[in-house]
């Protein structure tokens, strides 16, 4: 694993750059990609969230940019300026609009939210009936499709993210797996090897091996990402990233860049 795509800074929820590019470098990677969490959206829960938490790369990617190439110089790796966006199909335009302003690197492509709640919230699902939750996992999965199909993205992140929570774990299906695998098959989109639960209660790497196996049967290639946000999650991340790979047959390929 020679490229990490997928890493954090304080830019958006992550640890300062230098940090993270100087773990990178000590992990022994060629590259790493800065990804951060990016909202564009004028729905009023995700702009509710966005002044929560600060994130700002919208007003602040030039910045960033600015500060990657200063850095770069300082460690023997690629860097890229790429960003992390969730996907809704009303927020299509206005993420579209700010990609081709923007001119990043990469994006990767993300669904986060559920019912307007953040699928991270276990409490908020857990009270919910069976079908409800089954509803969910399907809404899920066909907003990932539609993130797929948008070809906005290079990469798609976590594609299974529901599995972190243990409301929504197990519900989804081999006719999930098939749709999403289908979708990517016929777009330029790659899904992503990601490692951001790993070392965590979660203890899997996403997408699930059975998930794995559905995109292998569909010839369809990921690349790696740690989804790290500390400088020490990075080489631990990468080790359990390679070890998955040569236990699970997966197909990795890398961004054209």
């Amino acid at each position: 694993m020679n490229h990490d795509y997928h890493v954090h800074s304080n830019y958006s929820d992550g640890r300062f750059l230098r940090q993270m590019l100087g773990a990178a470098e000590r992990a022994g990677l060629d590259a790493v990609g800065v990804a951060d969490h990016c909202n564009v959206s004028t729905r009023s829960e995700p702009a509710r969230y966005k002044r929560a938490f600060g994130f700002n790369l919208d007003i602040t990617y030039e910045r960033r940019r600015e500060a990657l190439r200063d850095l770069a110089t300082d460690f023997d790796l690629n860097v890229y300026d790429a960003v992390e966006m969730d996907y809704h199909p009303t927020d299509h335009d206005a993420v579209a609009s700010f990609l081709a302003d923007a001119e990043f690197d990469y994006a990767i492509g993300s669904v986060h939210e559920l019912d307007g709640v953040n699928v991270h919230f276990e409490d908020y699902f857990a009270k919910q009936s069976a079908a409800a939750r089954r509803e969910h996992v399907t809404t899920y999965f066909d907003r990932l499709v539609e993130l797929i199909e948008s070809d906005l993205f290079a990469v798609a992140a976590h594609v299974d993210l529901v599995e972190r929570n243990s409301a929504l774990r197990d519900i989804a299906t081999d006719a999930d797996y098939r749709r999403v695998a289908e979708a990517f098959a016929d777009s330029r989109t790659v899904p992503e090897l990601n490692a951001g639960r790993v070392l965590s209660e979660y203890g899997e790497v996403h997408p699930t091996p059975q998930f794995v196996d559905v995109l292998v049967d569909h010839d369809v290639s990921s690349v790696f990402g740690t989804d790290s946000h500390e400088p020490d999650e990075i080489g631990p991340r990468k080790e359990e990233l390679e070890q998955f790979v040569a236990t699970h047959g997966v197909m990795t390929t890398a961004l054209s860049l």
